[in-house]
């Protein structure tokens, strides 16, 4: 059964540049989801869409059967969403491990020792106490990648969104994320990636192809002007 769903989605910037139409995707817990597409096709978009930042211009978005449109989005992104930023997003005059805790004490569940707790999602994605103790700004790329996931999982989210999560990293720390990502959706929770990358697709339950909207001209000279359609990715 699905847990979010997409009902004829589409979005546009300002009413007027069409990124996104028509979607109709599904994504199921305990399941490992890959969106790929080329670039501007807006794939960060469904992402922002997904994770409650942005509204659909059409269409709707369901989460556990509810629109999203009309929940507290705030509530849901702090209790329901994890999120993986591309840039990270941390706060870098901090250490490793109180990125963490304010995850954990933003969500406003019951954990009494968020410190602990924190360590052990840190330990989790592969950071030891040293690291933990670090301000991020002294971690490499691959370190506050990981980081990043543990945030986005400190709150035993039911969702897991990711964008890019493997961009720039090294093979074998790619290797790892990926194996933590699909760790967490054989433990039951709807883990979603936005991704370029083969090895990260092929590793994915589902895959979801996005292809940019095609324009339609408005006069013969835009009609002159409009770039081709894309071609079917192979």
């Amino acid at each position: 059964m699905s847990l979010i769903s997409l009902h004829a989605v589409g979005y546009s910037y300002d009413g007027a540049t069409e990124v996104l139409r028509d979607l109709d995707w599904s994504f199921e817990p305990g399941r490992f989801h890959a969106i790929v597409g080329r670039s501007g096709a807006g794939k960060t978009t469904v992402l922002s869409l997904l994770a409650g930042l942005a509204t659909p211009t059409s269409g709707m978005i369901e989460f556990d059967g509810h629109d999203l449109a009309r929940m507290d989005r705030y509530r849901y992104r702090r209790r329901d969403v994890g999120v993986v930023f591309q840039s990270f997003n941390l706060l870098p005059h901090l250490t490793a491990r109180e990125n963490v805790e304010l995850t954990l004490r933003a969500s406003g569940k019951p954990i009494r020792d968020k410190r602990r707790a924190a360590s052990q999602r840190l330990a989790q994605v592969g950071l030891n106490q040293e690291l933990a103790d670090r301000r991020v700004l002294k971690l490499s790329g691959g370190e506050q990648q990981r980081v990043a996931i543990a945030r986005a999982l400190a709150a035993d989210p039911r969702v897991i969104l990711a964008d890019e999560p493997t961009g720039n990293l090294d093979l074998a720390t790619q290797e790892d994320i990926i194996d933590l990502l699909a760790a967490s959706a054989q433990e039951g929770k709807c883990v979603i990636v936005v991704t370029h990358s083969p090895e990260v697709a092929q590793c994915a339950d589902q895959v979801h192809r996005l292809h940019a909207p095609r324009l339609k001209p408005t006069s013969r000279r835009a009609k002159r002007q409009a770039p081709s359609a894309p071609q079917p990715e192979r």
